[in-house]
């Protein structure tokens, strides 16, 4: 997807995964995204969100060898459930720059960006059946985002999709070539973010995702005349 040249560029900020080996996601790196992504959200200069990884890689998940080095896992999976619960409370878009393999929990960030673009030779999705765990925290956006049947095909199986396939399923938006990825992300979100409408609808958008039909539209009802009362 791209802009059209009536299209004001977004002032979009920058937020890295940057983690050890392949960014590795461990407490301290955890936190960080999270306050990037708040920092974000609460600067009023900011239009958008974009959310990529260091180098030549996304996100490989939590930091097993970490764990296993004597790291708390329910310290590592806490840090990973507060991150997650970040994304749905931001109030503009984010999208996800999938700038290499985003693996393990590195996939449930993807799924709780609004957007991702990838390039078609990356892999994403869970492998920890693979080693035997399965991915309690981690499976939670990819449950929400692709429903339980097609989150299965991965999860289940613990192998990651290929970038067509998670384009087919709806896990990313777009395939490009590796040079192009964070260009498409951007120009989505030069487009979502105008006029910033965002603002007023995002948070609510994900929240009626869980609300009955009649809830869902009755409380749409009192969003919708409430936009028009504080323009």
């Amino acid at each position: 997807m791209t802009g059209t040249p009536s299209d004001p560029a977004a002032n979009i900020a920058v937020v890295v995964v940057d983690g050890p080996e392949n960014n590795l996601l461990n407490p301290d790196v955890m936190g960080a995204v999270a306050a990037g992504l708040k920092a974000a959200d609460q600067d009023d200069a900011v239009d958008a969100i974009l959310l990529t990884g260091a180098g030549d890689a996304f996100c490989g998940g939590l930091d097993l060898a970490g764990i296993r080095a004597g790291g708390d896992p329910v310290e590592y999976a806490g840090a990973l459930a507060e991150l997650l619960k970040v994304f749905p409370r931001l109030r503009k878009p984010v999208a996800a720059a999938v700038n290499g393999d985003a693996v393990a929990s590195g996939s449930s960030l993807v799924a709780a960006c609004d957007y991702a673009a990838m390039p078609s030779d990356a892999l994403i999705g869970s492998y920890e059946v693979g080693v035997a765990v399965w991915p309690m925290v981690a499976q939670v956006p990819l449950v929400k985002r692709l429903g339980a049947r097609l989150a299965m095909e991965n999860i289940g199986s613990g192998d990651p999709f290929t970038a067509h396939r998670a384009h087919e399923l709806g896990l990313v938006n777009a395939v490009v070539p590796r040079a192009a990825v964070r260009a498409t992300a951007e120009a989505w979100l030069t487009r979502a973010a105008r006029g910033g409408a965002a603002n007023a609808g995002r948070t609510f958008f994900y929240e009626i995702a869980d609300l009955d039909y009649d809830r869902a539209l009755d409380l749409s009802l009192e969003k919708f005349a409430a936009q028009f009362k504080e323009a």
